[in-house]
């Protein structure tokens, strides 16, 4: 089976926006591609926050849409969702 993307986008992955009623935090980051990206936060629920890529050994959760620095200032990435 293969499967043809008819656009560039058609590959790239979408990304939820969080809940910010769930979150600790409301800060943002511009990323290296220009993009607006949530802050790591923690989750008020205690649920994995809708748009988390990964869980920060600290408890936060990362929004990032790249490996490279995810959790970085947070002990690095405990696990990624």
């Amino acid at each position: 089976m293969y499967v043809v993307a008819t656009s560039a986008f058609a590959l790239q992955p979408s990304f939820a926006a969080p809940d910010e009623s769930d979150l600790d935090n409301h800060h943002s980051y511009t990323n290296r591609e220009g993009q607006p990206v949530h802050s790591p936060a923690h989750s008020r629920s205690g649920a994995v926050p809708q748009g988390a890529s990964a869980q920060c050994r600290d408890g936060t959760y990362s929004f990032s849409r790249h490996h490279r620095g995810t959790c970085s200032g947070h002990g690095g990435v405990a696990h990624w969702l």
